[in-house]
């Protein structure tokens, strides 16, 4: 009887023991690297730092940045706007896009989802509230209203390149400069 429980216990103990998982090899046999990667005295990596400092300069109260939309082409400034707070994309919303009330809908049975509560409902949803409270992504229209309180809605397409600044540039040339035609 005691070799039978010794035995039920080594099965048992040798079930319980985790494989090592292989270490992830290319086809051509190149292992996974890793960096040991230091942190400031604040705790945090130059990454993290940056997106946390970028986050708190797009949520500033008050705040104007300078839009100025460049053509790819020729470089020139085909647009320039005052921004009042932060420049928006079309894709960001205040709910998630993509909900289930039953399982195997948007989530399945192994990750439940997270539980969003929309209009009184219950709901999950495999999407997660990003760092600045917003769900969704970014383009395919940047949204804004300058300082004079006037809202703008701008369509990225066609070699535009889209540069937001807290401070103006210098810049030879502006070819639709929304802040003289949306005069007082």
């Amino acid at each position: 009887m005691k070799k039978l429980i010794i035995l039920v216990l080594c099965v048992f103990l040798i079930g319980c023991i985790e494989e090592k998982e292989a270490e992830p090899k290319s086809a051509s046999g190149v292992k996974k690297a890793s960096a040991i990667v230091k942190t400031g005295s604040d705790g945090l990596t130059v990454e993290q730092r940056n997106i946390k400092n970028r986050l708190e300069e797009e949520n500033k109260p008050g705040s104007i940045k300078h839009l100025y939309i460049i053509s790819a082409y020729s470089g020139q400034v085909i647009l320039y706007s005052t921004v009042k707070g932060k420049v928006t994309s079309s894709g960001k919303r205040l709910t998630p896009v993509n909900v289930g009330c039953t399982e195997g809908e948007y989530v399945d049975t192994e990750n439940k989802g997270i539980m969003v509560n929309i209009g009184g409902n219950n709901y999950r949803t495999p999407e997660v509230l990003q760092d600045d409270g917003t769900y969704g992504y970014s383009i395919p229209y940047l949204y804004w209203w300058d300082t004079k309180g006037i809202y703008h809605q701008h369509y990225i397409c066609g070699g535009q390149i889209p540069h937001v600044s807290n401070q103006p540039i210098s810049v030879p040339k502006i070819i639709l400069n929304l802040e003289e035609l949306s005069g007082e």
